[in-house]
């Protein structure tokens, strides 16, 4: 063996070994950086589903409270119209009641023929017309019932049985089953057996 081949044989610069054991990974092979990589996308996934579990949570109870508020103000514009109808009726009532009195001096004057022509029977009947409008009606008559609700007794005469108005001091007024003014009577026993006349109520 020459002194040539012996240089070959121990370079370890050309030595096979040496080069399979410092040689990095082949193409195509993943790396330990690329294994890291994945495994933090594989991380961040599920994460991300819970991010958006508060978001869900949130947007419903948001909705909640849109529909909660929404409900109240409806009952809120029920109410205020419910009032305010009343209010309405209040005023009205109050002010046909202050009225009545003109109506007992119109039915004095037709009593004593005061209505029967002329200009005063003409201002009469448009005042009248102007209360029938508004619903008011009167009631009282001799023979009804007597109803301590709606009926003022001034007077009793009898034992009680069977009371029915006799005479009528003062009519009663309601105005769509709203009582203006209570009805001024006396009270008398009313026939045995009889059942007394009227239901209460007349026309103005």
């Amino acid at each position: 063996m020459g002194a040539d081949d012996t240089d070959q044989v121990n370079d370890p610069a050309v030595d096979p070994a040496a080069e399979e054991t410092f040689a990095g990974p082949s193409a195509g092979e993943p790396s330990a950086a690329d294994d890291g990589a994945a495994a933090d996308e594989a991380a961040d996934a599920p994460a991300g589903e819970q991010d958006r579990e508060p978001e869900k949570d949130e947007l419903a109870e948001r909705t909640a409270d849109l529909q909660r508020l929404s409900a109240e103000f409806a009952n809120y514009r029920r109410r205020v119209a419910r009032d305010k109808q009343t209010d309405i009726e209040n005023a009205k009532a109050s002010v046909l009641s202050e009225l009545l009195p003109v109506l007992d001096d119109l039915d004095r004057a037709r009593q004593h023929g005061d209505l029967e022509s002329g200009p005063l029977k003409s201002v009469a009947d448009k005042l009248e017309g102007v209360f029938t409008a508004q619903g008011v009606s009167s009631f009282g008559a001799e023979g009804d019932a007597f109803d301590p609700a709606v009926h003022e007794a001034v007077q009793h005469e009898g034992d009680g049985s069977n009371p029915v108005i006799g005479s009528v001091f003062r009519k009663g007024y309601t105005a769509r089953e709203r009582v203006l003014r209570t009805a001024m009577v006396a009270v008398v026993d009313g026939p045995a057996g009889t059942e007394p006349a009227g239901d209460g109520q007349d026309s103005t």
